[in-house]
């Protein structure tokens, strides 16, 4: 026998039994988007490479080591869609939209491949929400884009959500920070961890991430770059947080918070979560105002988030969230008899054009075997058609709840049937 394939590492099937739960955040993704303003994008779930090297960034731990990369058969390098704000910012260039009215917003439901360790509610292929506000500086956009996280999470019921902020500055004063940074790191090197050696040369901001216990006792000691803000990230910061104040949206400054993208500038932001593994982080974003510009295009700075569903429904499900279960199907139909098998087609399609959820079994089944599967549908109703009934143009309708079985005119059974399903 050919051998049983299984799901590659790191994906799963998304079973009919776990459609209430998906089917509850991204409808609540896309309410809690269109109430704010923004509009749904679809991009293409592979892209050139160099879109992710340059937008991304080389140094980063996606583009090194993370990202799902082939040649195809045109020879061009590709890549499957590793994050979600390069694409949306590609397309945004790509299709002229610096002619509409800034700052434009959208909204994305897709799927991020990375090939990374799965963990609990972090997969190989995972579904992310996101949105981007493209085409705009002022801070109180951050604030509303953080916000609209913030409500997305209460929408959904979820509870000890922490939102983690910061600010890692800009081209102007990040540097002066990283020098010190460097310079601190420098005076310890024998200390980091093979992975800080390298992040040390390669991305010095990465050095906050570090889980390594030995490395942590050196991130508290570290300088805080919320110390090395010049005067516009500094307004910019202020400003910022009283907005979210003003939203009653509630925030804890986190020095540390760096996100493992190149292209953040200014504002970044995380939200928090407990019991659900190693990896606590729900989500973040923060601005990314020099993105366009290394992807080619005229300066057009933004801000946006990408929210893991996995994580999110983890820990729907960890905090006992109940969502509602579809419903079962309004009758369930029952043949007994060639003539009647013969005649459920039409049946079936004339309840259905009117609307009613109806089930029903194939084959030549006894109508023992028959009720038993109605019993387990959760249907209100069971219609009973035999050749018998069929001739005198009726059919026996059994209430399920009660068991009382009635006798309708066929022509009557949608109007019967209509007002109870």
């Amino acid at each position: 026998m050919p051998p049983l394939y299984r799901a590659p590492r790191g994906t799963r099937d998304l079973l009919p039994d776990d459609r209430p739960y998906w089917d509850r955040v991204e409808n609540a993704a896309r309410c809690i988007s269109t109430r704010y303003g923004f509009q749904k994008i679809d991009t293409p779930t592979f892209e050139n490479t160099g879109l992710f090297i340059r937008g991304v960034g080389e140094g980063t731990d996606i583009v090194e080591k993370e990202m799902y990369t082939f040649q195809d058969k045109g020879d061009n390098s590709i890549t499957l869609r590793s994050e979600g704000t390069a694409p949306v910012m590609r397309a945004y260039l790509q299709n002229g939209m610096q002619g509409l009215p800034q700052p434009v917003k959208l909204f994305y439901l897709a799927s991020i491949f990375r090939y990374d360790r799965p963990q609990a509610g972090r997969y190989r292929e995972h579904k992310q929400f996101g949105v981007e506000a493209i085409g705009e500086t002022d801070p109180l956009l951050d604030a509303e884009i953080i916000t609209l996280a913030s409500d997305f999470y209460k929408t959904l019921g979820l509870s000890r959500i922490y939102l983690q902020l910061n600010n890692i500055g800009c081209p102007k004063c990040r540097p002066i920070f990283l020098k010190k940074l460097i310079e601190y790191y420098q005076n310890h090197k024998d200390e980091l961890c093979g992975d800080c050696k390298r992040r040390l040369v390669t991305n010095p901001l990465r050095l906050f991430d570090c889980k390594v216990e030995s490395c942590q006792e050196l991130i508290a000691q570290a300088p805080k770059i919320t110390d090395s803000l010049c005067e516009e990230c500094r307004t910019h910061f202020d400003t910022l947080q009283s907005a979210l104040q003003a939203y009653k949206v509630p925030f804890t400054l986190n020095p540390t918070l760096v996100r493992g993208l190149d292209y953040y500038t200014k504002t970044v932001f995380e939200f928090w979560t407990e019991g659900i593994g190693a990896q606590n982080a729900l989500g973040g974003g923060g601005r990314y105002d020099g993105l366009a510009e290394s992807l080619g295009g005229r300066n057009a700075p933004g801000i946006g988030f990408g929210l893991g569903l996995d994580r999110v429904i983890l820990t729907m499900q960890e905090q006992e969230i109940e969502v509602d279960q579809p419903p079962p199907p309004g009758a369930f139909l029952i043949t007994l008899g060639d003539a009647a098998r013969e005649y459920r087609p039409l049946l079936l399609r004339s309840l259905r054009d009117a609307g009613i959820r109806v089930a029903n079994i194939y084959g030549k089944r006894s109508m023992k075997a028959q009720m038993r599967q109605a019993n387990t549908s959760g249907t209100p109703f069971t219609l009973i058609l035999g050749d018998r009934e069929l001739e005198k143009g009726q059919i026996a309708c059994r209430n399920m709840e009660t068991g009382e079985q009635t006798e309708i005119r066929l022509d009557q059974v949608i109007p019967y049937l209509k007002p109870n399903t």
